[in-house]
């Protein structure tokens, strides 16, 4: 799947965090993402969810029960402006609503919705868009990340009458109940959680109509920047996914996107990326894929890349994974 999307480190600075006692080196952790060490004291940068879920299957890899742990240190504080919005809202149910509007703030590779079914409300999530490798993972960081922010918009917990998930039941269910502390089936059609209809007029404790508005104005903007640079993003990758036999180069790419070179690369950079990380993740991703899938030759996978040597490829998959291409596939 070819990713479009930007994000924050915060979700890869919680991962090393929670393997930091396990006593795991981050090279391992972000190993074949891009992203070096340099790049987490830096607040200003900004990542794709291709390298923030390279991150997330190194630590799946390690820890198959690591989304609920994860999701469970995900506090509202994680979703910046968003996540001050609404803690400022005046009741539960127009935090959520809010929540709602903006997808894209939340970093969700789900479709989220809220289910009213007379006496209780459902929280759901659907529609997945990512790995399917990472379908569990994610499910699990998505609704149990949810759930804390419900948590920390109330100011106390919200009380659970139910969770439903997708995908069969997992050898650490008993972990799924101490997270949400309600019975939880596995199977079903959607995933979410349950909880009493009266909770959406609950007040909340640190609401303010003056703020919550400018804030919330705010979220508009930043939502419509974001999600225009996603969609820019996504038309200058999908060119250059395109090309990928024989890459267009930086100033061949700016033709195409009809523009100069020097605006390519500062609208890149604008965005946190460049023309070189581009093409390296999407060589990446698509090597990833042929040594998995197919039989051909690792020859054969350099030339569909547009290395001119064997050994260039060779090399370049060393960086990216850490493992040779043979290995990888091994």
């Amino acid at each position: 799947m070819l990713h479009s999307h930007l994000t924050t480190l915060n979700a890869v600075s919680l991962i090393l965090d929670a393997f930091r006692e396990d006593d795991v080196g981050s090279a391992a952790l972000l190993a074949g993402s891009g992203i070096g060490e340099s790049d987490l004291a830096r607040p200003d940068v900004h990542i794709t969810t291709a390298q923030e879920m390279q991150v997330c299957a190194n630590a799946y890899a390690l820890r198959d029960d690591i989304g609920l742990e994860l999701g469970a240190r995900m506090h509202v504080s994680s979703y910046g402006m968003l996540g001050y919005a609404l803690l400022l809202s005046a009741t539960f149910g127009d935090a959520l609503r809010l929540a709602l509007r903006y997808p894209a703030l939340l970093g969700t590779l789900f479709q989220l919705r809220l289910e009213d079914d007379g006496d209780q409300v459902w929280f759901c999530a659907s529609h997945y868009t990512d790995r399917p490798a990472l379908a569990v993972f994610n499910a699990e960081l998505c609704m149990s990340s949810l759930r804390v922010i419900c948590n920390d918009v109330l100011g106390q917990r919200l009380p659970l009458t139910a969770a439903r998930f997708s995908h069969p039941t997992p050898a650490y269910a008993a972990s799924y109940e101490t997270v949400f502390q309600c019975p939880v089936r596995f199977g079903c059609a959607d995933n979410g959680f349950a909880f009493e209809r009266r909770w959406l007029a609950a007040p909340l404790p640190l609401a303010d109509v003056v703020t919550h508005a400018a804030m919330a104005e705010r979220c508009r903007r930043q939502n419509a920047e974001y999600t225009g640079n996603q969609a820019w993003l996504g038309r200058v990758r999908q060119a250059l996914a395109d090309q990928l036999h024989a890459p267009p180069g930086l100033d061949g790419l700016a033709r195409q996107m009809k523009c100069s070179g020097r605006t390519l690369r500062r609208r890149l950079q604008a965005v946190g990326s460049s023309y070189q990380q581009l093409l390296d993740e999407l060589r990446f991703d698509h090597a990833k894929h042929l040594l998995a899938e197919a039989q051909l030759p690792v020859y054969r996978i350099a030339e569909l890349l547009g290395f001119s040597e064997t050994a260039s490829f060779r090399h370049a998959f060393i960086r990216w994974s850490g493992v040779p291409p043979r290995e990888f596939r091994a």
